[in-house]
């Protein structure tokens, strides 16, 4: 989990375009962003699996 000095740091408007840093908004984690959902991919298959997000199911073939 980020600490509160990293979250803080992150909200900055930075000095450079690529600098920007997305996180998770459910645990903070910015690694493994999903821009669309704006959740990492722990939290998204969490709430994916628990049916949490609309239109998202488990594939299966």
């Amino acid at each position: 989990m980020a600490t509160e000095a990293q979250i803080s740091k992150s909200k900055k408007v930075p000095k450079f375009s690529t600098r920007i840093v997305r996180r998770c908004w459910k645990c903070g984690r910015k690694r493994a962003f999903i821009r669309r959902f704006g959740l990492c991919r722990i939290c998204f298959r969490e709430l994916a699996n628990d049916g949490k997000i609309p239109g998202i199911r488990k594939s299966s073939w």
